[in-house]
């Protein structure tokens, strides 16, 4: 299971910033989502 999950980080090396990034959006948008209320 480990050598599956290195080979998978191995072959996407590119794309696994880009969905890190897009989570951290994702993220970003849920918490000011929920303090948008308190500033209304």
């Amino acid at each position: 299971m480990v050598a599956q999950i290195k080979s998978t980080v191995r072959n996407a090396q590119s794309t696994l910033l880009q969905d890190i990034a897009g989570a951290a959006a994702l993220v970003v948008m849920l918490v000011v989502a929920l303090h948008l209320p308190s500033l209304v």
